[in-house]
């Protein structure tokens, strides 16, 4: 096809174009040459990447190991301090081995799968893993719930209770907690391993499911929730009603009865070897004829003083036995509120959508929580912080 003029000017303007793009490709090449190429730039990017695996994957470890030693130590001081083998501390060493195992069986695997984002150990590991996981964790919230159920009794009805507080029943509602987290657990293995056959390249709880994301959300999580605010906030009224009972001096002298009266039986403490001191002295000052009158009002003065000493101590550890309970409460929230939120919103709402990363902060909020209830127990409770002292300095 034959040339215009126009295509012969076009053509020269062309090539004078082109020249110029090679004179600035030149120039360019010639003063830009530390401008890094597209291979330096993926390089750098997968070392970046590389790094951050591994301060994660450091940062979780160190939060795993924590958690085991914690509540390790926690189980030794009660196994090894006759003074903690009550059923009060046998239900807070249960709490311990269920946290200990969620960092044996369920965090380091999880470190894994956080870090690589795919999942390469088969379907076996993860039925198991996933059993695991929910069933430990709905297991140490369930304890949180009959810790407080077993404190709420001890400060309502301290006379009764006290008679039926024993190791026998303690472990009937460990029993009880471990027998509704395992049918918690255990419906998701049926539609699972439908899927068998199916290359797994993720592992995690199918949410299609509906009614087993309710049933396992309130289950594990919203009842036990509220079950907790409820004791939690009938346990503080109970505590407060007997602090402000608590007599005080204001100018004349309580008798031992009176004070015993007041007192609507202790949860924490026991007035009846003050009345045993009484009683003794009563039949002692009898058998001898009567005795001094004054020596008599005297002593009972004193054991007076002794029983509204004891109450005031006793007030004292309650006030801060309920406000252990309400940071456990507190730190249990905070801990497990996100994720079980999420993993119902993302159950009902199929159109939403969860960053993974979010989906992982608040998964590994809700084990930082097997950490946090070990810590709570040994810095806020005196008997375990000097019962932990004591097996330290038995070590060393």
């Amino acid at each position: 096809m034959p040339f215009t003029n126009h295509d012969v000017d076009g053509l020269k303007v062309g090539t004078k174009i082109m020249e110029l793009d090679n004179n600035s490709l030149d120039y360019f090449s010639s003063n830009f040459t530390d401008i890094p190429s597209n291979t330096t730039v993926a390089h750098w990017t997968e070392a970046t990447l590389l790094g951050l695996q591994i301060s994660l994957s450091v940062v979780l470890a160190i939060v795993t190991l924590a958690t085991m030693l914690s509540n390790a130590f926690v189980i030794a001081t009660i196994f090894l301090t006759r003074k903690l083998h009550t059923p009060a501390n046998f239900l807070i060493g249960s709490l311990a081995v269920t946290d200990m195992l969620v960092s044996i069986l369920v965090m380091p695997i999880s470190i894994v799968y956080t870090v690589s984002k795919t999942w390469s150990l088969g379907q076996i590991v993860c039925d198991i893993w996933l059993s695991s996981d929910i069933t430990f964790c709905t297991a140490s919230i369930l304890h949180l719930c009959v810790i407080a159920l077993d404190r709420y009794w001890a400060i309502t009805d301290a006379l009764e209770y006290s008679k039926r507080r024993t190791m026998r029943r303690a472990a009937v509602m460990v029993a009880v907690v471990w027998v509704i987290s395992i049918s918690i657990s255990m419906p998701p293995l049926f539609w699972r391993q439908a899927k068998a056959h199916e290359e797994l390249t993720e592992c995690m709880v199918n949410t299609d499911q509906i009614s087993y994301t309710l049933y396992s959300t309130f289950g594990a999580f919203y009842v036990p929730t509220v079950l907790l605010i409820i004791l939690y906030g009938r346990i503080y009224v109970a505590a407060r009603s007997r602090i402000f009972k608590t007599p005080s001096y204001s100018g004349k002298r309580f008798t031992t009865a009176q004070l015993i009266q007041t007192s609507a039986g202790s949860s924490l403490c026991s007035l009846n070897s003050a009345s045993n001191q009484e009683a003794h002295l009563h039949s002692g000052a009898g058998g001898e004829g009567g005795g001094s009158p004054l020596f008599v009002n005297s002593v009972k003065v004193k054991l007076a003083d002794n029983v509204l000493e004891r109450k005031r101590l006793c007030a004292a550890r309650e006030r801060k036995a309920t406000k252990t309970l309400g940071i456990i409460l507190g730190a249990f929230i905070i801990c497990w509120l996100p994720f079980f939120v999420a993993t119902l919103v993302w159950g009902i709402c199929k159109e939403c959508s969860f960053d993974p990363l979010l989906f992982d902060v608040f998964t590994w909020l809700g084990y930082l929580n097997s950490l946090i209830n070990p810590v709570i127990y040994t810095v806020f409770n005196d008997e375990f912080k000097q019962a932990f002292q004591k097996l330290i300095k038995f070590r060393r």
